[in-house]
């Protein structure tokens, strides 16, 4: 998946976001070792000292942890795993919901949209 990064806001935040979305998807497991800062800056397009910058981010976090000889690794904490998961989850459908209410709709239309959509209906 390409990176897609913007000037809109800090490079390093739009980093740390996509890694805590591949871990949370599952990209990476708990335990896995993330590819070093040279290889993601190459593959993101964008300098080393970035990379780093978000990494210590993911690291102060405790998400990320260090080995000084053998590199990074994600924490095989599963809860503190699922529980990025869940506040990530709630953040997006607020922002859905305040979205949506911006268009004018009411909870109960937003619910009814939501349910016709899973059920792969569309208005």
């Amino acid at each position: 998946m390409p990176w897609n990064l913007n000037s809109d806001r800090p490079i390093f935040l739009q980093i740390v976001e996509r890694i805590q979305t591949d871990i949370i998807s599952g990209k990476y497991k708990p335990g896995d070792k993330l590819p070093s800062v040279r290889d993601l800056a190459a593959e993101a397009a964008v300098n080393p000292n970035t990379m780093q910058k978000a990494f210590a981010e993911l690291e102060r976090t405790g998400l990320v942890y260090s080995q000084r000889t053998t590199g990074r690794f994600i924490t095989e904490d599963t809860t503190m795993i699922d529980e990025l998961k869940a506040n990530l989850a709630k953040e997006k459908i607020t922002e859905f919901i305040a979205l949506m209410q911006q268009l004018g709709f009411s909870r109960e239309e937003i619910l009814a949209l939501i349910s016709d959509t899973m059920k792969g209906e569309t208005s």
